[in-house]
């Protein structure tokens, strides 16, 4: 059994690929059925007998010719349905008792309806059986009221409604192929969408880790190498404070990296992502490198998600390594965290000299052509919060934060 549905299959496939060979079977087989059933006599005394007439040579011609035009009935529906209809028309109304050249006009006019819009099924599927019908009832030389009349009538309307409900299936398994295949790219456009998102993140952490990581060293570096030769305690200090600020770099980029290990890497560290909860120990840091900060702070209550607490944290993070690189060896800071109802509002000042446009420009990217900026106003977006920054009257800059405590994420386009 399993043999045989094979077999059949690749003959279906094959008959799939090669159309034409198809078709000119099925004109072969409704040659031979119309051929048999020309010396079939309806009229005989105890109903229809076989073998007591053979066909003349006007309905063997006319028998042939409607076979043939079935070869092209997928190239021209409508054609083969003309020549067809007009050769069944003849038999019809010459024929005595006519062969049944209908069969032919039969198939033509299913084709026509598989592979046309139903309005045009109706128009020349109506138009057919009354042609048919009317030709073998009023001309032909059989009474009006034979079953052969009525048969006209019932074979071509059932052509016509097969027809029409092999090209409702048709377009229905197309509508759903199409809606599969359009599902299929919607999932890997949300694919794509999704890894860009999250390598972007990827891409802001990482920023943020190196710059402000990279930023203490080079000042405590810096120190280090002014100091070193007339105040070498102080130098050894500073030098623990790179190596401190060196080991927490290394940690933060582990986990980070560690997001992109595969399901059979070895496991990822387990450290939870920074948040204001080690905002203390940031603070600290920027000011064994010689910058004073000042924090206040009134968030108690509801806790963020950990989207935001991350995101507040380096909204500071990356505020105060610009106040560091850019407002000058005497700037102070001021860090103030305040939830306000469903929002916490992240503000970082200070009173740097008053900034030039192309100082303003610098703190909107970093050394090397990194983000600065323009990733924490990304970062506040993709949350569903506004960021404001720019120059303070009088001088310093101002950069400030509005975070919905839960995330609400924004698509690309969504106005904000």
């Amino acid at each position: 059994m399993t043999r045989l549905a094979a077999r059949y299959d690749r003959t279906r496939r094959w008959l799939r690929a090669h159309p034409l060979a198809f078709d000119g079977a099925l004109a072969f087989a409704a040659l031979i059925c119309m051929a048999v059933g020309s010396f079939a006599d309806p009229h005989g005394p105890h109903g229809p007998t076989f073998g007591t007439r053979t066909p003349d040579v006007r309905s063997v011609v006319l028998i042939v010719v409607a076979a043939a035009a079935l070869v092209f009935r997928r190239r021209e529906p409508m054609g083969v349905l003309l020549v067809t209809g007009a050769v069944s028309v003849v038999e019809l109304v010459t024929g005595d008792p006519a062969a049944p050249v209908t069969m032919a006009a039969v198939i033509a006019l299913f084709t026509l309806a598989a592979r046309t819009d139903r309005p045009t099924t109706w128009r020349v599927g109506l138009m057919t059986m009354a042609v048919l019908t009317g030709s073998a009832m009023f001309f032909g030389s059989s009474p009006w009221y034979t079953q052969e009349n009525l048969g006209v009538f019932a074979w071509t309307g059932m052509a016509a409604a097969a027809g029409d409900a092999v090209r409702s299936r048709r377009a229905f398994v197309a509508a759903i192929r199409e809606r599969a295949e359009r599902a299929e790219r919607t999932r890997e456009e949300e694919a794509g969408r999704r890894v860009a998102e999250e390598r972007l993140r990827i891409a802001r952490d990482l920023h943020d880790v190196v710059a402000h990581h990279i930023a203490l060293v080079n000042v405590q570096a810096g120190v280090a190498a002014h100091v070193m030769d007339r105040r070498p305690d102080q130098a050894k200090e500073a030098l623990a404070h790179v190596r401190e600020a060196s080991r927490s770099a290394l940690n933060e980029l582990r986990a980070t990296v560690g997001l992109l290990r595969q399901s059979g890497d070895p496991e990822a560290p387990t450290e939870p992502a920074p948040g204001l909860a080690v905002l203390d120990e940031l603070v600290t840091r920027f000011r064994q490198a010689g910058l004073p900060v000042e924090v206040a702070r009134d968030d108690t209550g509801e806790t963020p998600s950990a989207a935001v607490d991350l995101a507040a944290y380096r909204i500071v993070q990356e505020a105060l390594t610009n106040v560091q690189k850019h407002a000058g060896p005497d700037a102070k800071a001021e860090v103030s965290v305040v939830r306000v109802g469903p929002r916490l509002e992240v503000t970082v000042i200070d009173n740097g000299p008053a900034q030039t446009e192309t100082e303003t420009a610098a703190r909107g990217r970093s050394d090397g052509g990194g983000h600065g900026l323009l990733g924490m106003r990304e970062r506040v977006t993709a949350l569903g919060g506004t960021l404001t920054a720019g120059p303070r009257y009088g001088g310093g800059f101002r950069v400030q934060a509005i975070l919905p405590l839960q995330a609400r994420p924004t698509r690309a386009g969504e106005d904000t």
